[in-house]
């Protein structure tokens, strides 16, 4: 299995391969090198030597490759979320298995007729290692999982564009960026991109630029609204509120990220007290691990029965909201109050 830097090298150098896997959860960067593989492969014709595939016609993959691409040397193929690298579920579909080990067999025979005429890539959400199909095209080609990344992948993507621009972003400044705007790499991409157009050729990004123009995730801001919390002070967290509610974020999604929020709190608190493994507690992936200090500064700002008493607030609160006894955002004012007072 290839990494996703070692993928995009290998692309970079204009080396194509016959038989891709692509799968996982970071969407832009899967997309990204398939483009990055379509433009190797050169000038297509839909149809002719280009076809698209899925579920609903995966059992046509075999007659798609062995049929001429007439007038062109090679046929690319991509066969998009077919079902055909998936864990077998508890119900086996005999179908499904019989054609999985056609396709299999079809590859493993006509490895070399492949290499000469075909460009085969399958594209997944997810896929199971231990499948033949798999395993054959690890063997014979070319597999890549696209995890999410981990913060310092996306902090060295981020400067490498920065630099590709001639705009300088120092270390701190680009940690902010991901803390503000998360941890998408289209969101990023976008981001960085204003902020670049922004300060031009031979600037510097500065943690202010980004707080002018850039759209924070409601994560960051629910961390802020939380900080003003802490330090009790009331008026910054109405207005971290009031200024959420004038970006139309619907009041509903703000109280359940508030609960959860303050849940992730809790759990930090009892795993501190506890000697629990923090990252564990609050099942946090790859590209989330740089949130647990901000997680740990914050659940300090409160006590144990302090943290219990919100959830319980908000938990009455949506009891109450829900049988017309009371407005929410009054009510998520009022429990704002309460953690100053």
């Amino acid at each position: 299995m290839l990494s996703i830097e070692n993928l995009e090298k290998q692309l970079k150098s204009s080396k194509l391969e016959s038989l891709y896997l692509l799968y996982g959860e970071e969407l832009f960067l899967l997309e990204s090198s398939l483009k990055k593989i379509k433009h190797l492969f050169g000038k297509t014709i839909q149809g002719i030597n280009y076809i698209m595939m899925d579920e609903t016609n995966c059992e046509e993959l075999i007659s798609n490759i062995e049929t001429p691409s007439f007038g062109y040397d090679k046929k690319l193929i991509v066969a998009r979320n077919t079902g055909l690298l998936k864990k077998d579920g508890k119900r086996k579909n005999s179908e499904i298995s019989k054609l999985k080990e056609k396709i299999n067999h079809y590859i493993v025979e006509n490895i070399e007729t492949l290499k000469t005429s075909v460009v085969l890539v399958f594209i997944e959400e997810e896929a199971d290692s231990k499948q033949e199909l798999y395993q054959t095209i690890d063997k014979l080609g070319i597999v890549c999982q696209f995890d999410y990344q981990k913060p310092i992948q996306i902090e060295k993507r981020i400067q490498t564009i920065c630099k590709g621009y001639q705009v300088q972003i120092d270390d701190d400044t680009v940690k902010y960026f991901i803390e503000c705007c998360g941890t998408s790499m289209q969101d990023l991409i976008n981001e960085i991109r204003k902020l670049i157009e922004y300060v031009g050729k031979d600037g510097k990004i500065q943690k202010e630029d980004i707080n002018q123009l850039s759209i924070k995730k409601l994560e960051s801001v629910i961390f802020d609204l939380t900080d003003s919390l802490g330090k009790r002070d009331i008026t910054k967290a109405l207005d971290v509120l009031k200024n959420l509610i004038y970006r139309k974020e619907p009041l509903q999604r703000i109280f359940i990220m508030l609960y959860n929020h303050f849940k992730k709190l809790y759990l930090v608190k009892l795993s501190l007290k506890y000697n629990k493994d923090i990252v564990t507690s609050l099942n946090l992936k790859a590209n989330q691990i740089f949130l647990v200090n901000k997680y740990k500064t914050q659940s300090n700002y409160f006590r144990e029965k302090e943290l219990r008493d919100i959830l319980q607030n908000l938990i009455n609160l949506d009891e109450q909201y829900k049988n017309g006894s009371i407005d929410l955002q009054i009510g998520l004012e009022s429990i704002l109050c309460k953690c100053c007072s």
